[in-house]
């Protein structure tokens, strides 16, 4: 399958009507786990679920559009992180194609890899675009580390790990949960795209 036919493929309408649920889910569990100061985000299982069910592209729209709304009604923050948002999703997709979500202990593995790459794109933008300080709860553990003596590249590194690690690792459990409980014709609409992630 070529590369056009593979978008044109993953971006059915089924996929999107997905994306469109899924966007929906992000901002809602969001927005409940912000204020029930749960010390997790769990913003981005949507995204997840789009990445492991449609594929990488169909997951990173999902991310993108997620940061970029909730920029508008919410946090101009997320908005700048929407790299960062795509990243999740096409690492899920990725994982997925992988058969690294059929089983729960494959989905901890992948919810460790979405986090490595989450840091990778995120540091640079906390570092260049918010000098490190991004007004969340996470920034006590970079507070903690520059009064340790560490530099801010090696804070904000281990500060993004470290906050992003156990919500990756439960956001990827609840979506393969989630996926598995999906009735049989639902997941295997999408098995075309995402062999064997199922």
């Amino acid at each position: 399958m070529g590369f056009a036919d593979r978008i044109k493929k993953e971006f059915s309408t089924f996929t999107l009507v997905l994306c469109a649920v899924a966007i929906v889910l992000n901002i809602a569990v969001g927005q409940l786990v912000s204020l029930l100061k749960i010390p997790i985000f769990l913003d981005s299982i949507g995204t997840v679920l789009v990445g492991i069910l449609a594929g990488p592209f169909a997951g990173a729209l999902t991310g993108l559009v997620t940061n970029l709304i909730w920029g508008v009604i919410s946090s101009p923050v997320a908005a700048a992180f929407a790299p960062v948002a795509m990243a999740i999703g096409f690492v899920a997709g990725v994982c997925a194609q992988y058969g690294l979500f059929k089983t729960w202990w494959l989905a901890v593995l992948s919810g460790v890899i979405i986090a490595i790459f989450n840091a990778i794109v995120a540091v640079p933008i906390r570092l260049y675009m918010f000098g490190g300080i991004t007004g969340s709860g996470a920034d006590f553990i970079t507070a903690y580390m520059l009064a340790l003596g560490k530099d801010l590249f090696g804070s904000v590194v281990v500060t993004v790990f470290t906050s992003n690690l156990l919500d990756k690792v439960v956001t990827a459990l609840l979506s393969w949960g989630i996926v598995k409980s999906l009735p049989e014709r639902t997941r295997s609409r999408f098995l075309e795209v995402t062999t064997g992630s199922l």
